[in-house]
């Protein structure tokens, strides 16, 4: 099994495999990842990094790429042109940490017939589509680059045991 533990950072490189990721799955930093090409890699990544349509992983020695596909999954779109609505809609989700994805006259979120019913109380229409979900990142999150800091080399030794520990207990759970 090929363990990924890098996020590709740089120009573009051809993938060997892709990954086609739902959002829940693309905020785990590790994880037993099925590919689309029906293989597996076991994925160690810094706490705290999410994943985007595009990105690319790697492994240690950088010579297997797994680009990363935002599957698509239900969401709710809400289509406001009222902007003082649009606010009121956007507070009251956020007042429940819901992730939302942001469009200058509308917003996404994970589809919730609860939260649908909270929306039409507000006075507007949630409708249900499909697609890939790309919420804003949090104020903290230092716009998707996880933690804070870079990934640099001094992080290997530490990934590449988390990745040994991980591909093991992989390995015991597949046979």
């Amino acid at each position: 099994m090929i363990r990924l533990v890098h996020k590709h950072i740089g120009a573009a490189v051809a993938a060997d495999a892709t990954a086609t990721l739902d959002f829940d799955a693309r905020q785990k930093s590790r994880q037993r990842l099925a590919l689309d090409n029906g293989g597996f890699a076991g994925v160690v990544l810094a706490r705290g990094n999410t994943l985007s349509d595009g990105d690319v992983l790697t492994d240690v020695e950088r010579r297997f790429f797994v680009r990363i596909v935002a599957a698509a999954e239900p969401l709710s779109y809400v289509h406001c042109v009222d902007r003082l609505l649009l606010n009121r809609i956007c507070y009251h989700l956020g007042n429940r940490h819901v992730p939302l994805q942001l469009h200058a006259d509308a917003v996404a979120y994970r589809h919730d017939h609860v939260l649908d019913a909270m929306v039409a109380g507000l006075g507007a229409r949630p409708q249900l589509c499909h697609g890939a979900f790309h919420p804003e990142p949090g104020a903290y999150d230092h716009h998707g680059h996880g933690h804070g800091h870079g990934h640099g080399h001094e992080h290997e030794h530490e990934h590449e045991h988390e990745a040994a520990v991980l591909e093991e207990s992989l390995n015991r759970a597949h046979d």
